[in-house]
């Protein structure tokens, strides 16, 4: 396994309230973290910042190499949950932080299966022999629309209220998140990102990319694609290779 994490402030932004890290656990498993600060000029960054570090060492603490898929699901999303609680303590902490929050998608590739946990809108991509697919569903008010058919997926990518998320880490002490686990085998990529770049990014562009590049060259391509449309926002990604 090979993981890979950039990020980038941007063309628009004043400061990078995305927060990424990876790493591989000694038996070659593959993790990645990826974390979308928002809430004020400094809230976000701490809420990204403190949840990313807090799940990397909850995963790390708790990884061990035999895991059934239903202990690493419960091991996943109970990092995610103590990055809630301790967002939500530092909240308390200092009230100036009030509404602080962050998304969050966590991914782990073993053993021949990539696990996703996630809540918020940043993304999880899977790429495989049979093509591309986004593996998460945004937990995001703009989602809700594409899936009453009020609006379709390309609508969704400008509309207004697109950055109007529906489940936040670090904001209610109740935090609902999605688990999945997919088949990863070797040749297949496993792609998180923040919306900085996924507002931008359709399935055949994203394909495009991951035919003509491979490791820390594909992330810094999607990010340099995501500032030549714009850079509106944040821009981070995180790869893992089944190599």
């Amino acid at each position: 396994m090979y993981a890979v994490c950039k990020t980038d402030i941007g063309q628009m932004r004043s400061m990078n309230q995305d927060v990424c890290c990876c790493g591989i656990f000694e038996d070659g498993s593959a993790w990645t973290v990826v974390c979308d600060g928002m809430g004020g000029v400094n809230g976000g960054n701490i809420a990204s910042s403190l949840a990313s570090e807090v799940i990397a060492k909850s995963l790390q603490a708790g990884f061990t190499p035999d895991m059934g898929e239903d202990a690493m699901r419960e091991m996943m999303l109970s990092a995610i949950r103590e990055a809630n609680a301790a967002v939500m303590r530092r909240t308390q902490e200092e009230p100036a932080l009030y509404g602080m929050g962050t998304t969050a998608v966590v991914t782990i590739a073993s053993n021949g299966v990539l696990h996703v946990a996630h809540a918020g809108d940043s993304r999880c991509y899977l790429k495989t022999a049979l093509g591309i697919k986004q593996i998460t569903t945004d937990h995001s008010y703009v989602q809700q629309l594409v899936e009453s058919g009020a609006i379709t997926e390309d609508e969704a990518r400008i509309h207004p209220q697109r950055n109007l998320i529906t489940r936040v880490v670090g904001v209610h002490p109740e935090l609902e998140c999605d688990y999945g686990c997919f088949v990863f085998a070797p040749g297949d990529m496993a792609i998180s990102c923040t919306d900085g770049l996924s507002n931008y990014l359709e399935r055949d562009t994203l394909l495009f990319f991951i035919s003509n590049f491979e490791g820390e060259q594909l992330a810094e391509e999607l990010i340099q694609f995501a500032n030549s449309k714009g850079g509106s926002d944040n821009i981070t990604v995180a790869l893992i290779e089944n190599r």
